[in-house]
Parts: structure tokens; C-alpha cells; sequence
């Protein structure tokens, strides 16, 4: 496809940052991809890798990286935001100081906020000046950075409260390996994009417990309900949680050795305390943060949420694993159908 060369900053020079930059520079725009770390950004210039976050992958030429935030973001006004969640505010704050223009702002994190129980557009929302945020965008869908890293096909959604906006990100990313579709439901495409790194979490611990497929089946399975209850009495459509940011991302989320909440989950499954596995893992876990907020968010709503629940117990109250994930096994019997009935009598009363 015939596209414009644009200019857009990745602030972020993670293993998602960086994935998503290779795809901006694969489609021949100029990427600026800014970290903190003055040694990864020498690297990132001067040999073109980042083999912290993606050993062995060579980045294009059209990737510079950036530790300077004023000199990423100057003449531009696209900007992808990949830090974690506990350090969006941060980041935030640095660049309402140093920009000279409004921007459109593409978040492609996924978390949610404990306590205040924002979403990440929200909490962008709430930090940035009117003034300086042009419009905001949520790229989210199941996609692991080691795997767009090496142009393996890959499908992503993109979500805005204005459509127009996001159908400009699409034109920026897509290309022949990095499909993107567009969906209006920006609540259903966060809150999915957030919660499934909980079921992740869960499903690494069956795993490391050895309890096989079948149990991880049932726990992917009834993590996609419990989801899809506190997304719709947020506000979301439950039809956005079986796409791509809903069952898409649980899946590639539950199933693969590439994502750090099922690898921090596994430890969890074989013994380690929660600190031994964030110690061990040297990453950003989001799903544990998320754990905490989604079950603050269950008592809000009045949200029956019991995967999140038994995770909450084991990540912050001390339950005993094993013995969480068997009391699952041990709920009250129930109807499979009656979360979907319940949400489509409510939908049909409103």
C-alpha cells in the first residue's frame, strides 16, 4: 500500500516498544524510540539491537534511539506509549513539560490501575492537559514482541472514542505481517486487554502444578466469562470479548512460554513466593497489579469474579496454591449459560 512517511515516537524501548518501532520502520516512517537507559540507546544506535529485550534481532535503520524525551519528541505529533503501567504517570508528566504541540497519543500497555481503578486511557486522560492531547488511541490484541520482532503474521485491534483517529493509527501500522482492525468498544478493548493477564497468571500456575491441558481449558474458558461479567457491567459490549482483545489475547496470553504472567504463574505453581518470581523474572509482571485492581473492581460492580479472587489470596494474602486452585474445583454447581443469560437480560432491560 502507498503510505506517507510520518514521524512518531515510541516511548518505551522494551520489548514492545521496540517490536511495534521495527513495525513503524518497516512501513518507512521515522521512528524515534526513547528509553532511560543511556547504555541500551548507545546500542540501539550503534548496533543496532536491544538484546536485553530481543536478543538476536536486528533492528532496522530507520529505528534512532532517543534518551533525551525533548529531542524524541520534537516536530511530531504521534506518539506510542509502551511503559509499563506504574510508570505511565511519570512518563506523562515528563512529556506535558517538553512538548511543543499537541499529540495523539497511542497506548499500547495493558493494566489497570490499583485503587484509583482507572483504565490507562483514563489515567492518561486525567494527567494530560486538553491543550496538549490530541486525540487518544488503544492498540492492544494478542501479540507477543519476540514474535512481531521476527514479522510472524500478527492481528491487533485499534480503539478510540474517535474513530477517525484510529483509523489513522491503522494506516500507520498495518502492513503484510501486522494486521489491524478498528473496534469503537474502547472499555471492552482495555478491560480485556487488562484481565487477561490474570487468567495468564492462573493458567501458569495449573501448568506448574502439573494439572495438564484439561484444567488450563477450563480456567481459559471460565476466565473468558468472569471477564466478560466485569467488562460488561463496566460498560463494555460483551461481543468485544470474543475477539481479538478478549479470547484472542487469553489465549496467546495462557498458552505460550513467551508471556511473563503465565512464566511468573508457573513459578508461582512450583514454589516460589511471589517476590522470589519477580526477582527471577527481571520484568514487569502487569498482571500481578492488575490482580489487585480487578479485585477491588469485582467489589465494586458486585462482580462474582472467583479465578480473581483465589489469585488475589494467593499474590497478597498468603492462600496456599494448591490448595486455591482446588477450591475452584469445589465451587457450587451452576448453569454454564447463566453469565451470558444474565448479561443479555440486562442488555435487553436497558
Amino acid at each position: 500500500m502507498t503510505r506517507t512517511k510520518q514521524k512518531a515516537a515510541v516511548i518505551g524501548a522494551g520489548s514492545w516498544g521496540t517490536a511495534l518501532a521495527m513495525v513503524l520502520a518497516d512501513n518507512g516512517h521515522e521512528v524515534r524510540l526513547w528509553g532511560h537507559k543511556e547504555a541500551q540507546i548507545e546500542e540501539i544506535n550503534s548496533q543496532r539491537t536491544n538484546h536485553k529485550y530481543l536478543p538476536d534481532i536486528k533492528l532496522p535503520e530507520g529505528i534512532t534511539g532517543f534518551s533525551s524525551l525533548d529531542s524524541a519528541l520534537r516536530d511530531l505529533d504521534i506518539i506510542i506509549l509502551a511503559v509499563p503501567t506504574k510508570a505511565i504517570r511519570d512518563v506523562l508528566k515528563d512529556i506535558e513539560q517538553v512538548s511543543q504541540q499537541p499529540l495523539t497519543v497511542v497506548h499500547v500497555s495493558k493494566g489497570i490501575e490499583p485503587d484509583s481503578l482507572m483504565r490507562i486511557s483514563e489515567m492518561i486522560e486525567a494527567d494530560m492537559s486538553s491543550s496538549m492531547l490530541k486525540d487518544l488511541v488503544v492498540l492492544s490484541g494478542p501479540s507477543h514482541a519476540e514474535e512481531v520482532s521476527l514479522r510472524h503474521p500478527t492481528t491487533v485491534a485499534v480503539s478510540s472514542k474517535n474513530m477517525a483517529a484510529a483509523e489513522r493509527i491503522q494506516d500507520l501500522f498495518i502492513n503484510q505481517y501486522f494486521r489491524v482492525y478498528t473496534n469503537p468498544d474502547i472499555v471492552g478493548v482495555e478491560i480485556g486487554g487488562a484481565l487477561k493477564n490474570i487468567i495468564a497468571l492462573a493458567s501458569g500456575i495449573t501448568d506448574g502444578l502439573g494439572y495438564g491441558d484439561n484444567a488450563k481449558a477450563a480456567l481459559i474458558t471460565r476466565g473468558l466469562a468472569e471477564i466478560t461479567r466485569l467488562g460488561s457491567a463496566m460498560g463494555a459490549s460483551p461481543l468485544t470479548f470474543s475477539g481479538l482483545t478478549g479470547i484472542g489475547d487469553l489465549i496467546v496470553t495462557c498458552t505460550s512460554v513467551h508471556s511473563r504472567n503465565w512464566r511468573a504463574g508457573n513459578l508461582l505453581g512450583k514454589g516460589q513466593n511471589l517476590d522470589e518470581v519477580l526477582t527471577n523474572m527481571g520484568m514487569v509482571v502487569e498482571g500481578v497489579r492488575t490482580t489487585k485492581a480487578a479485585y477491588q473492581l469485582a467489589q465494586k460492580y458486585e462482580v462474582d469474579m472467583p479465578i480473581t479472587n483465589a489469585l488475589y489470596g494467593v499474590l497478597f494474602a498468603g492462600k496456599d496454591v494448591k490448595d486455591s486452585v482446588d477450591l475452584l474445583m469445589n465451587r457450587d454447581k451452576r448453569s454454564e449459560m447463566e453469565d451470558l443469560f444474565n448479561i443479555m437480560e440486562e442488555r435487553e432491560s436497558e
